[in-house]
């Protein structure tokens, strides 16, 4: 009998998901597509992974002068001073659970007939990128002191250690591999992962497991999925869920010196912790977003240094260019491409109205690219004085909790990387993720060149441009 409930149950959950599928992403996927054949160069980056391969010149065909522009789903926007100021302004806030707002009656009827996502999801409330003050204001408040410019700071040296352990490890997997080896899978993945869990206090021997869920889950952040992608990520977020339910029951029993820790204890000014969902929520966005985003910044700047030798050779030269590098990668190419807001109530964006509950897209990757900002946008320049007003971790008070962090881990893995192989080549293309708003590498295939042993680093002694950025 037990059997047979469970099999009825299992089989519920799938009815209740493929309702949710149909009222949602099949729709949008029905709309992208239309749009994409009208030529709608938002849409088509969309709905065609190879135009996703390289965006940047679809993006451009949305550059008008107009301050917003017909995107394939909503109004979007290219300009940098256009995403900034909505990203600032309390006229908008998080879609999170509104997303279905928009649908027609009868849809908005079938998904509260087939109930909320199973399992927490960072794009649903209570997510901490799903809400807006005061609950934001609350979990930001608790979660924040982990990533505070010393916190940050006081990582530096266990980061560089890491990245020496990983590298270490290639260096052996090339020698058993005709020197050949994955950058993403042994190096770009693991790097983050590995530094997040140990802030959290997660057991950094499931690290693979996590970058397994994280990949299962990306996702979740997109919309018009096909069925079978969208019933991956709903079973991912249960597996996910169910797991952090066992570990915070075990942080409560032997508590330690981590994040978690402290935040299945810790009280708020008024006296309030969080809830069970919004401690579960919360541990899994930050570390999701602790290692996703990084991930794909180290591929990515390694893949741009492959490209621009020229570069590399300033790198090499001056070492404290480094941090500036960093920036440069998140402008040129930042692991999240894009964002949106929506409107609490009737405003205008640059003397153009948006009516309440209207939803607007902010191409991040296109306003980091905007020529009115930077000179010579689409030249990758390590040296420009101003990469750093990119908006690859947004702004406001949605401004990325974990930037400090994923910039000083997208430069101590990248400088270590090319200190010890100078002369690293890419052995055949890389192959991008599917996903939509992260870009990234799920793999980046190279070649390792081994530098002489005394050009190594001393260990110890950090070279120049390794402090704090």
């Amino acid at each position: 009998m037990p059997v047979q409930a469970g099999r009825a149950g299992a089989v519920e959950q799938q009815g209740r998901s493929a309702v949710r599928w149909a009222a949602t992403h099949a729709v949008v996927r029905v709309g992208i597509r239309v749009r994409a054949r009208a030529g709608n160069p938002d849409a088509q980056v969309l709905a065609d992974p190879a135009v996703r391969a390289d965006p940047y010149p679809h993006y451009e065909r949305l550059r008008t002068p107009a301050p917003l522009t017909d995107g394939a789903l909503a109004r979007v926007s290219v300009h940098h001073d256009v995403c900034t100021d909505v990203l600032r302004s309390e006229d908008f806030g998080q879609i999170g659970g509104a997303r279905a707002d928009r649908l027609p009656p009868v849809l908005r009827l079938a998904l509260r007939l087939a109930g909320p996502r199973p399992g927490v999801s960072p794009v649903d409330p209570p997510s901490m990128v799903a809400v807006d003050p005061p609950d934001h204001t609350r979990y930001r408040r608790l979660v924040s002191r982990a990533f505070s410019a010393r916190a940050v700071a006081a990582l530096r040296a266990r980061t560089r250690e890491v990245a020496d352990e990983l590298l270490d490890g290639l260096e052996r997997q090339a020698a058993a591999n005709g020197g050949r080896v994955d950058l993403a899978a042994g190096y770009a993945d693991l790097l983050p992962v590995t530094v997040v869990s140990e802030v959290l206090g997660v057991p950094v021997e499931m690290r693979e497991q996590f970058l397994e869920w994280g990949d299962r889950a990306a996702p979740v952040l997109d919309l018009g999925l096909d069925w079978a992608t969208h019933r991956d990520v709903e079973a991912t977020l249960v597996e996910l869920d169910a797991w952090w339910r066992g570990h915070l029951r075990r942080l409560r029993r032997d508590p330690g010196a981590d994040l978690l820790s402290r935040l299945v204890t810790e009280v708020d000014d008024d006296g309030a912790g969080l809830t069970e969902p919004e401690l579960r929520a919360t541990a899994a966005l930050v570390l999701g977003a602790g290692f996703e985003t990084t991930v794909n910044l180290i591929g990515n700047g390694a893949a741009l240094l492959f490209a621009h030798p020229d570069q590399r050779r300033l790198l090499a030269a001056d070492p404290s260019l480094w941090p500036n590098a960093v920036d440069e990668v998140l402008r040129v190419d930042p692991p999240v491409q894009r964002t949106g807001r929506r409107a609490r109530r009737d405003t205008t964006v640059h003397g153009v109205p948006v009516a309440e509950g209207e939803w607007l897209v902010l191409l991040l990757a296109a306003a980091n690219r905007d020529p009115r900002v930077f000179p010579d946008p689409h030249v990758f320049d390590v040296t420009r004085r101003n990469a750093r007003e990119h908006l690859a971790f947004a702004s406001g008070i949605h401004f990325c909790l974990g930037a400090a962090l994923a910039r000083m881990e997208g430069e101590v893995a990248l400088q270590a990387l090319f200190e010890r192989f100078p002369d690293l080549a890419p052995a055949g293309p890389g192959q991008r993720r599917g996903t939509v708003i992260l870009r990234g590498h799920r793999s980046l295939p190279v070649v390792l060149r081994p530098a002489s042993r005394h050009t190594r680093p001393v260990p110890g002694r950090e070279p120049a441009g390794t402090g704090p950025a």
